[in-house]
């Protein structure tokens, strides 16, 4: 009988996704605020300083 390897695939869930939380969650934010694709981007950029800031002004 053929002795079967088993092929292990490490997937790192989180740190290297291309939008974290933060910043879809600032970019949201922006929008529903400004309307603006620009200043979404730049609060996007900013991520949890933004959302920490508006949480605090609101």
């Amino acid at each position: 009988m053929k002795e079967r390897t088993a092929k292990r695939t490490n997937v790192t869930v989180g740190s290297k996704s291309a939008i974290t939380f933060g910043s879809a969650l600032a970019i949201t934010i922006s929008w529903s605020i400004h309307k603006s694709v620009l200043w979404a981007i730049i609060h996007g950029i900013f991520s949890w300083l933004y959302v920490i800031y508006y949480v605090l002004t609101r």
